[in-house]
């Protein structure tokens, strides 16, 4: 119980702390560009067709980009800080990577792409990647990987592609399998025949609301069920605990006011001036 508590005021005080700087860091960036031609959202300005509906909606469609995109810079980089408290956290893998593995990924993307070929997506094709026979020839790779946990207590390697809202194309889709059954085939040829290793396609949130069914059709046609880490999932994940989202919700509501308080501040050196 006292190790709990422990967690649950060590991933807050993450949880705040990242809100703060995100606040902090988001508003001096914006207010250092008010007299900039150049900046995020001065460039926005000569848009005739955003313009002409009014200064507000102006303003508010150039914000409202930047906000989405910084606020999910800050969710990957709070998950990392928080696993660093539970996992050993590192974001690359590097060792051999054989042509025949290349080859075997590329066989099986194929097939997930196809609908009518009969070979659907599954957890058990990554043994495929470390049952091929390793010849002499090898090319050392290092892979940059969302995320790349190694968890002590219970010697598990685990590999995650992180997508914030998880909504991806067909492209981007097969670029992140493609991208985590490379990183797996480089573990594997690195660790123990026997290390455990499992990979995750995870979202910070459910984009089609908690506790709702996920059925981004694009993703699932490239990752199984086993694979997926989404919202409440991933975080509970992360936190090493079944209370983990429920934390890092409750904490960020709790600090949402200072990030209001940074954007009131930006509006009102763009609007009112």
């Amino acid at each position: 119980m006292e190790r709990q508590m422990s967690s649950e005021k060590a991933i807050r005080g993450l949880v705040k702390s990242n809100v703060i700087t995100f606040a902090q860091t988001f508003s001096e960036r914006h207010l250092s560009e008010f007299d900039n031609p150049d900046g995020t959202l001065n460039m926005k300005i000569h848009n005739v067709f955003i313009s002409a509906l009014g200064e507000e909606i102006q303003y508010y469609t150039a914000l409202v980009r930047s906000f989405d995109s910084s606020l999910g810079n800050m969710l990957e980089n709070l998950a990392v800080s928080i696993g660093g408290l539970f996992y050993t956290v590192t974001n690359k893998v590097n060792g051999p990577l054989y042509p025949e593995q290349t080859s075997k990924i590329a066989e099986l993307l194929e097939a997930y792409k196809n609908t009518k070929n009969p070979k659907k997506v599954s957890i058990e094709d990554y043994n495929l990647l470390r049952e091929i026979e390793k010849p002499t020839y090898r090319i050392e790779k290092t892979h940059i990987s969302d995320y790349y946990l190694y968890d002590e207590e219970s010697n598990e390697h685990f590999l995650i592609e992180l997508k914030i809202g998880g909504d991806l194309d067909n492209k981007k889709a097969r670029a992140e399998k493609e991208a985590i059954f490379e990183q797996y085939a480089i573990l594997s040829n690195t660790l123990d025949k026997d290390a455990k290793i499992k990979c995750y396609f995870a979202t910070a949130y459910n984009r089609y609301g908690e506790g709702k069914p996920w059925n981004q059709g694009r993703v699932k046609q490239f990752f199984s069920i086993d694979e997926l880490l989404i919202g409440k999932d991933f975080w509970n994940f992360i936190c090493k605990s079944e209370k983990g989202y429920e934390i890092v919700i409750d904490e960020y509501k709790k600090s949402a006011s200072i990030i209001m308080e940074a954007l009131e501040t930006i509006k009102n050196q763009y609007l009112n001036n």
